[in-house]
């Protein structure tokens, strides 16, 4: 058959674009990119910080995978693989020591998921760990963007402003290592978010996770534990009761009363765990009285930049606390940062821990990204970018340089 066979109903027509499904496509790459962008935020700050850790570890004769699973990160990796019982000799407490208690003093949370994402990484410790931190901090990127939805006067431009803060944060390095900041962050900002939404079992259940990963869960349980209580009084007043706020707020304590209580009977003691903390570690609550005798002397003779930034992140920590209840945020978020900077002010131990300590208290970063969210879009990039820079440099610095712990 030729051309000239073919009829005209039979002409062969030219594809034309359909506007609707152009339209369509438009939207869905939109879709996917507003999907995204919180994560890309925290990586994009996170890659920087690790970037230039890498740079300066191959400096000092060192390479990045060292540097990020250092510290607390390899008794973490050890648990996981071992177990409480089979850890290698080689790990002792902070004077040198070990007896069958001594693990004890690290709750069981970060292993647990880590021996469990090994299967994934072929049997690497060590990559499972970084691998449970990223994805940590990514879940916890989306609960802090919908944080700074969901109080007033947020925005989803506030919510990403902050999850880059809270990327850049001074000691946000730890966020990329082997330790358990990123995952309970994500658990108690994801709280966070099932508080502000009422939605008080999935608030619970991720209460209940936090306290079996940081003994720092106390700020996430007395936050969400105090929103239920309030919840059930006003339900009761209003002739309503429910009891989502009941099994809510009791749901948050499990986590942490069950690993507490598991190790008084391990130890036959009620106090158990701080007394293992306080023996073989060196921490114990004393009111903030060595804190603030460690402040003092920086104040007056600080010659360190490790001292002097701790100083200033104490004193800025303070200061954000004081906003975010002048702003009259959310007071579940008060409470969390609140009982968070208590956990932090109020105990003696290893001061230069302090500093890597106040990572998880993000609800303080809430008034900050409140006004940057205000601000020229140029304006509000050039702050995080400058932070996301510092940070990179500090944690380099932390983990490089400084001849003590973080």
């Amino acid at each position: 058959m030729t051309a000239s066979d073919l009829t005209a109903g039979d002409q062969v027509r030219e594809p034309r674009d359909d506007p609707r499904s152009a339209g369509s496509a438009a939207d869905r790459r939109r879709a996917i990119v507003r999907a995204l962008t919180p994560a890309l935020v925290y990586l994009g700050v996170r890659a920087v910080g690790v970037a230039v850790l890498a740079v300066m570890s191959a400096r000092v004769g060192s390479d990045v995978v060292r540097e990020l699973t250092t510290w607390d990160g390899a008794w973490l990796l050890a648990l996981a693989e071992h177990g409480y019982a089979g850890l290698p000799p080689d790990h002792l407490d902070a004077f040198g020591n070990r007896t069958e208690l001594t693990p004890l003093g690290f709750f069981p949370g970060y292993p647990a998921l880590v021996s469990i994402v090994s299967w994934l990484t072929f049997g690497s410790f060590e990559a499972a760990g970084l691998l449970v931190s990223l994805g940590s901090g990514v879940a916890a990127a989306y609960a802090l963007t919908r944080i700074g939805e969901l109080v007033p006067g947020g925005s989803r431009r506030a919510g990403l402003l902050l999850a880059g803060l809270f990327a850049a944060t001074p000691m946000a390095v730890v966020l990329s290592m082997s330790y358990t900041e990123a995952l309970f962050s994500a658990l108690a900002a994801w709280a966070l978010v099932g508080v502000l939404r009422r939605q008080w079992l999935p608030a619970g259940a991720f209460a209940a996770a936090a306290g079996l990963v940081r003994p720092t869960a106390t700020a996430v349980v007395a936050a969400v534990g105090l929103a239920a209580l309030v919840a059930v009084v006003a339900d009761v007043r209003a002739g309503r009761p429910g009891w989502r706020p009941w099994a809510g707020g009791l749901l948050a304590a499990t986590g942490l009363l069950g690993y507490l209580g598991y190790v008084a009977v391990r130890t036959g003691r009620v106090d158990g765990w701080f007394a293992i903390q306080r023996e073989g570690w060196g921490w114990y609550f004393d009111g903030g009285d060595a804190t603030a005798e460690y402040l003092g002397s920086v104040l007056v003779g600080g010659e360190r930049v490790f001292d002097v930034l701790t100083l200033v992140a104490f004193v800025a920590s303070l200061v954000l606390l004081g906003l975010v209840a002048w702003l009259r945020l959310p007071w579940p978020l008060l409470v969390y940062g609140a009982v968070a900077l208590l956990t932090v002010w109020g105990t003696e131990g290893l001061m230069n821990a302090k500093l890597r300590l106040l990572v998880p208290a993000f609800a303080l970063l809430v008034p900050v990204a409140l006004g940057l969210a205000r601000r020229r879009t140029g304006t509000a990039v050039a702050v995080l970018g400058a932070a996301a820079l510092g940070s990179a440099w500090f944690g380099g610095y932390a983990l490089t340089i400084w001849a003590y712990g973080i």
